[in-house]
């Protein structure tokens, strides 16, 4: 039976009559997860508010300039606006992003104005009780990018000069700081306002174990002065009480806002992906093993050095993302790999797992012996290749001329010169050492608190573990001489992705491994895992696991973790196979153009509060 069509909350007519600005900082500017929000979401977005949508964002350097085409035509709202800004003397791009949908974009150079950034910071203070600080330039920046965004609004309210209805949508803390400037001026445009992460709900969780629990009773103001962000903390406040609409994308950080923000959040608006950009349809099978067998490359070099484990039998899982050793659930994770490492050695379970860390973490250089293994072990495939080559042609003519139907000696195909030269490259790469458990030289190596488990519970890939861990505190690139792929393309060739975060509004990373094909385990603490509680059946079925955190001892969410590990472990090709399948097909209800509908109650809301 036919899914039933979703009825749109917004007509057309409504969307016709409407000019939708959202801000960002993240628009061309890629920094974090509110990058993979906006670009993905933009698509949807503009396929249904057309020339009336415009996202703005801040023009930092000229690398923008890659993704983005200039429009030289004028005749709407927003062009009007853009050609008042620069008879005001001020710097803007206006133009098309070159994205999916190629949604219009305005650029705006903080440097345009930072010589005015004394009375940016004095009308803050004296209008909206917004503190600054000496010598950060981030928050110059954006209090620069929010003066001349705030400017760009009044021009666009005078060119549509009531013409259509305006909402004016701004994400974080680091795109709203114009937000109460147009309220005080009383501009008619409604304003949407939406927090992914409080600043001060990250370093809390950051720093007391007890997080959730306290909350209500923390002095927001008391603890933004403690870990000193007063400035941020509180315009994320002011912004938060000062829009018509204050939204959030998450049950979780909706509970966050109400006490660390003071305002009940009253749309959730949860975070999609362009699914389109990951569909391979039939194909992401064979995409997983064309990059499983990348990465088995990168183990044989890493690995077969020191000693030898079936391929054939090893699942790769991974975690990334920003370094936040607890928020980001690294402290349970390596201690649910530690017990399964364990318990696959006494069960003798014939299996390996290799586990990879992908995070950013400050180094000096890559591992010099970990990149020679590398580049020793490309000798030995391309020596490997030769015999190949040549064992291959005088095969072929040794049969043709043979009247004998056995098969002939290999060996004596073999010239004594390559033998030779694959005996010394082998010698030259075995060692005796034990692989690396990091590919890099940190330069915080004796404090990395990854590390420091690593050391202490002895899980240094030792032969005998059936666990290893390769800790890669550099994110995965094409020019990476270890790997030489894409971020999704080493993800469609892991077999598992592993997240139980601690602190997680929202969490794209499971989310697009199940897009991927790809199960992964989120905790009932982000925001994609609670809502794959609420609103999925069947979720191992569907390769999504929950480690339960909430109200959990660290004891708990680790042994559930570990049996959640083992469980996938003991799964043959099959299951696995038909698991990926089930991943991938319910990645689907993640798209926006199912998800858009909460960002259209949003503005539906707004519109009545017009």
């Amino acid at each position: 039976m036919p899914k039933k069509k979703k009825k749109k909350i917004l007509s057309n007519q409504e969307i016709s009559n409407t000019l939708l600005v959202e801000s960002a900082w993240e628009v061309c500017n890629q920094v974090g997860g509110i990058y993979t929000v906006i670009r993905s979401k933009a698509p949807a977005i503009a396929k249904r508010w057309k020339e009336n949508y415009c996202l703005v964002g801040p023009y930092l350097d000229d690398s923008v300039m890659a993704v983005f085409e200039p429009i030289n035509i004028y005749d709407d709202a927003y062009g009007q606006a853009v050609l008042a800004m620069r008879n005001l003397g001020i710097e803007v791009q206006y133009g098309y992003w070159l994205v999916t949908g190629r949604p219009k974009v305005v650029l705006l150079n903080p440097n345009n104005v930072m010589d005015k950034l004394g009375a940016i910071k004095k009308e803050l203070w004296e209008d909206h009780q917004i503190p600054s600080q000496d010598g950060n330039d981030l928050l110059d920046q954006v209090l620069a990018f929010g003066a001349l965004l705030k400017q760009f609004l009044v021009e666009l309210d005078k060119a549509n000069n009531q013409e259509k209805k305006v909402i004016a949508h701004f994400h974080e803390w680091m795109a709203s700081t114009a937000l109460p400037g147009i309220r005080k001026l009383q501009l008619k445009m409604t304003t949407v306002f939406t927090t992914h992460a409080t600043i001060l709900g990250r370093y809390l969780a950051m720093n007391d174990p007890n997080f959730y629990d306290n909350l209500p009773f923390y002095e927001w103001e008391k603890e933004a002065e403690h870990f000193n962000i007063k400035p941020s903390a509180t315009i994320e406040r002011v912004a938060a009480h000062g829009a018509h609409i204050f939204t959030t994308v998450s049950e979780v950080t909706a509970k966050e806002c109400k006490y660390l923000l003071g305002r009940d959040v009253e749309v959730i608006l949860p975070n999609g992906l362009n699914i389109e950009r990951f569909t391979a349809m039939h194909e992401f099978q064979n995409l997983h093993q064309k990059y499983k067998k990348k990465i088995h490359n990168f183990t044989m070099g890493h690995f077969f050095q020191s000693y030898s484990f079936e391929l054939d039998k090893t699942l790769y899982f991974f975690t990334s993302g920003r370094y936040e050793y607890k928020n980001k659930g690294f402290d349970v994770t390596l201690e649910a790999l530690s017990r399964l490492n364990w318990r696959m050695q006494q069960e003798n379970i014939d299996r390996t797992v290799v586990t990879f860390f992908i995070t950013k973490q400050p180094f000096t250089s890559m591992n010099p012996q970990v990149l020679e293994s590398r580049t020793v072990m490309e000798e030995v495939k391309e020596t490997c290749k030769a015999i190949e080559n040549q064992v291959g042609e005088r095969l072929f003519h040794a049969a043709a001329a043979s009247d004998d139907y056995r098969v002939p000696s290999l060996n004596d195909f073999i010239d004594d010169y390559w033998r030779l030269r694959l005996r010394r490259t082998l010698q030259s790469w075995k060692s005796p050492f034990m692989p690396s458990v990091i590919t890099h030289n940190l330069v915080n190596d004796k404090t990395d608190d990854i590390l420091k488990f690593l050391r202490k519970s002895n899980m240094l890939n030792n032969a005998h573990d059936k666990v290893k861990v390769v800790y890669h505190p550099d994110f995965i690139s094409p020019i990476n001489p270890l790997f030489g792929m894409e971020y999704g393309q080493f993800v469609r060739g892991c077999h598992l992705g592993v997240f139980p975060s601690y602190y997680e509004p929202w969490g794209y990373t499971p989310l697009e491994c199940m897009a991927s094909g790809v199960p992964a385990v989120t905790s009932d603490l982000s925001g994609f895992g609670d809502y794959t509680l609420k609103h999925m059946e069947d979720l191992e079925e569907q390769g999504v696991y929950v480690v339960n955190r909430k109200g959990k001892t660290f004891e708990e969410s680790v042994s559930q973790l570990t049996n959640s590990l083992f469980n996938f472990v003991m799964q043959d090709r099959r299951e696995r196979i038909a698991q990926r399948n089930r991943a991938e097909e319910a990645s689907v209800e993640f798209g926006w153009k199912t998800l858009t509908s909460f960002y259209e109650k949003a503005y539906s809301l707004a519109l009545q509060r017009d």
